[in-house]
Formats: structure tokens, sequence, C-alpha cells
């Protein structure tokens, strides 16, 4: 393999679910070497679920990779459900996690909504952190909101367009909010058209250069559902954050080291997120990219973090 790019595909040696309330059934999996440095991957949405690839920006040789679909989303059961899915309840599966496997602390590798998670984590358990690694910052502020929903246009109109006008001209005021009745509603012929304009909205957003005819034809019905319903109700609900600014706590974690990927590009989560984040982390290295949009799969941002976890391999070897 070329030094720094994605690591060839690789399968699980382990893999099961928490069952942590009788209603959900959260997957996880181990890929890598089990007696190598433990780090865990945090995947976006909230409800993108983890794919293949993300097994593969790591060394198998030297990382015991850990992959949890969050609550209603990927290999997670049931599809779609808000019942007790909060970042509260995230992070408590992340910690039963952590302790089911034995693993005192750990890397933690977070994208776009997964770096919330891991900020919000770490805030929450600062010391099981050895580092974090984290990729399209969104801090889950209103102003953030406002710009996934309104700003983008000015990137992405006809994207931003075909969204709002999905909606009745006498509901385009409140766009998150009559979304979010739609795909709160148990009929398939209500939530389904929704959700799958949504998953195109955000899928035609993500990258510098984005393949429509591509987008056009992933017809995945269950993904839309789990990937809009939770985004919605995260964003409804503010994140769930309970009025914990992220940046404004980030006083709980200035000891521990911080690496950014961001797109100068990115249209889902604007820089300047990334940007005041490092401002904030003293032991925090910015890469700001400037080929690259949002999505972990562009060429630098993918060749960008296998460099930092091929740095940190060498760091926290023998201390896993």
């Amino acid at each position: 393999m070329s030094r720094h790019r994605l690591y060839p595909p690789i399968e699980p040696y382990n893999h099961g679910h928490l069952r942590p309330d009788g209603h959900h059934e959260i997957y996880w999996e181990e890929v890598g070497t089990p007696t190598g440095i433990p780090v865990v991957f945090l995947h976006g949405g909230p409800g993108a679920g983890c794919n293949p690839m993300h097994r593969r920006f790591f060394n198998p040789q030297y990382y015991r990779v850990i992959l949890m679909d969050q609550r209603g989303c990927g290999r997670s059961r049931p599809n779609g459900s808000l019942e007790n899915n909060t970042t509260q309840d995230l992070i408590e599966d992340l910690e039963n996690l952590r302790d089911l496997l034995g693993i005192e602390s750990w890397i933690v590798f977070g994208g776009s909504w997964g770096s919330t998670l891991a900020l919000a984590y770490a805030q929450a358990f600062p010391d099981r952190m050895k580092a974090l690694v984290l990729r399209g910052v969104f801090c889950g502020r209103q102003q953030e909101l406002d710009w996934f929903f309104h700003g983008v246009k000015h990137v992405y109109p006809e994207a931003q367009e075909k969204l709002q006008n999905f909606l009745p001209v006498d509901e385009q005021d409140d766009i998150l909010g009559n979304y979010y009745k739609r795909l709160c509603d148990p009929d398939p012929s209500i939530h389904g058209p929704a959700a799958r304009v949504w998953a195109v909205f955000e899928a035609s957003c993500v990258a510098l250069e984005p393949d429509m005819k591509a987008i056009e034809n992933m017809i995945n019905p269950e993904a839309d559902l789990a990937i809009s319903r939770l985004e919605a109700h995260y964003m409804i609900n503010d994140l769930f954050l309970n009025n914990v600014p992220i940046l404004e706590n980030m006083h709980k974690i200035q000891h521990l080291p911080g690496y950014i990927v961001q797109g100068r590009y990115d249209a889902i989560c604007p820089p300047v997120t990334a940007y005041e984040l490092h401002n904030n982390w003293p032991k925090s290295e910015l890469t700001m990219l400037h080929d690259a949009g949002h999505s972990a799969s562009e060429p630098s941002i993918a060749q960008n973090l296998v460099k930092i976890m091929d740095k940190l391999a060498k760091t926290f070897s023998g201390s896993a």
C-alpha cells in the first residue's frame, strides 16, 4: 500500500450487540489487532451508520479498531427509532462498550456529527481519552443549524431550493419543524418522500464535486429514514447538549491532544467552526485542506486522516 492511502479492506474479527434498555440493539465490531492501540470510530449523521470504508483509516497491524452503529441506524435496531435516543444515551453506550471490551482508554475518531459526539464524550470522560481525531467539525450551535438549512444556499442554491420547496409555501418558514413532523409520521407515504428529499439534499452538498447521477440512483429507504429522522430529532432538540456548549467547555479537555482535518470548502460544516475549536484548544493541530469539502471519502481528507493515524501509531505503540 502506498503511504497514507486507505488500508486494504478488512473484515471484523469480533462483533456483537449492546442491549441497554430492552428496546435498542446496538451493533459493534472490532477489526485489526486484538492487542493493538484501541481506537473507536464515531460515524456522522446522527443516523449515517458505519460502512466498510471506515475500517480502512487504521493500520490493522497497530490498531484495535472498534466501530459502533449508533442507536437507530446501520445494523442497529430498530431502524430510525427515536426512543431513548439522545447524546447522553450515546455517551453511555460508548462507556458501556468500552467497559465490555476491557479498554482502559482509547483514541476517539469522529467526523461531522461524530466530531460533536467525540467532543461531548471527551468532556464527560476525559480520563478515558488518549487523543481525539476529528474531521468536518460540528459543535451544534444555532448558527451552524441555521447554516445547514439556510446558509448553504449561498453555495448549493439548487439543493437548498429543492429541500425548501418540498414543503408547502406556508410551511417554509420552519423547515426543520415541518420536516420533523413528516419524518415522525408512521405512514411510509408521508415519511418516505420527506426522508428521500432530505437525504438527497445532504448528499448533494457533502463533497467538493458531488456525483449527482450516483446520488439520484442511490435508493435505500431505510438508510434515508434513519439519517433524516435522527438528524431532525437531534437538531430540533439542540443536539441534546443540555445547554452545555462544547466550545465553552473546552477547558475540560485542554490537556488532551487533538487533530482536526477540515475541508476549506466544506458546505455542511463550514471551516469557521474548526478554526474556532482549534483556537480554544491549545494542544490541537488543525489541517485545513484547500481541495476538499465535507466527505471523509474525498482523497485529501482520507489521506490526511490516515497520515495522522499512522503518526499516532508510533506515538502510542507499546502503550495499548
